[in-house]
């Protein structure tokens, strides 16, 4: 009887060391997933500063060989010129330094946004019918061009993933969360997850307009307008289209493009007559800043 007794005493501590350990491990999960979120994020930020980089390195070697190039054929360059007598030698150019100029095509050198729209405004431009009539977009939403977006990796089964977003519903909403805040960096980067993890999500429309706003509050209109022009060619009956016509106006005029900003403006009209008060209020108001007839 006396055993029985000690037996039925230590059964609820037992369960109170069970309890304390589930909760000791829940914490402690907790506390990992935090940490490979700020790792995430670490590296996302440390890949977009050396892209930065790359990309300003590049621009450097490209505007150093125009220059070079644009030398009459008998000037001698400066880098192969003899140097005076009695000082020292010049150190030479690597032969194995990327060159954009002569290793064109090569990975990493400078290429045009074919199909983007560079490509719209260039052409439009060069045939003098911007101000004929509306800007044509059937056909016009192209693709982001390939290695505008980091590559999507795959992950497995890891206490990192289990960090992100459990939903394409809770990543969504934590990307508009920091458009609200004005957030527009950390909105972008959020909205280009969602888009490589949910590509054919309901919400991914939206997800694009916001993309585009986020570039288009820093000023960055080319890759605002080609966000916008995404969303009128793949989803013209969503809600977001009427919108994304306007927003497009306003990066095309950003980009000095104003015929073409006029002419979106008056397609708005012509395709969505029904548009939202604020749609067609945002159309007068920016027909008058740009001078549209």
């Amino acid at each position: 009887m006396s055993c029985l007794s000690v037996a039925c005493l230590s059964l609820p501590a037992q369960a109170q060391d069970a309890a304390d350990l589930v909760v000791r491990t829940s914490r402690m999960e907790n506390q990992i997933r935090q940490l490979s979120g700020q790792i995430e994020q670490l590296q996302f930020e440390n890949k977009r500063l050396s892209e930065q980089l790359r990309k300003f390195q590049e621009d450097v070697d490209f505007r150093l060989n125009e220059r070079a190039g644009a030398r009459p054929n008998g000037a001698a360059a400066p880098g192969n010129a003899a140097p005076p007598a009695g000082a020292a030698p010049r150190p030479q150019r690597r032969g194995d330094a990327f060159d954009p100029s002569v290793q064109q095509g090569a990975a990493g050198a400078p290429r045009p946004l074919n199909g983007g729209i560079s490509g719209i405004i260039e052409d439009e431009f060069a045939e003098g019918g911007a101000a004929q009539g509306p800007l044509d977009l059937q056909g016009v939403g192209r693709n982001v061009p390939q290695g505008a977006l980091p590559p999507s990796v795959p992950r497995g089964a890891s206490v990192a993933a289990a960090s992100g977003p459990a939903s394409a519903k809770e990543a969504y909403d934590l990307a508009y969360a920091s458009i609200l805040r004005k957030e527009y960096e950390q909105a972008e980067m959020g909205f280009r997850q969602f888009l490589q993890s949910y590509p054919r999500d309901r919400l991914a429309v939206d997800a694009t307009y916001w993309l585009g706003e986020s570039y288009l509050q820093r000023k960055r209109y080319r890759e605002a307008a080609e966000q916008f022009l995404k969303v009128s060619n793949d989803a013209p009956r969503s809600t977001k289209a009427p919108e994304s016509l306007l927003r497009l106006g306003i990066a095309l005029n950003g980009l000095g493009a104003k015929d073409q900003a006029c002419a979106t403006y008056a397609k708005v009209g012509i395709d969505y007559p029904s548009a939202p008060n604020s749609v067609r209020q945002g159309i007068e108001r920016e027909r008058r800043r740009s001078g549209c007839a």
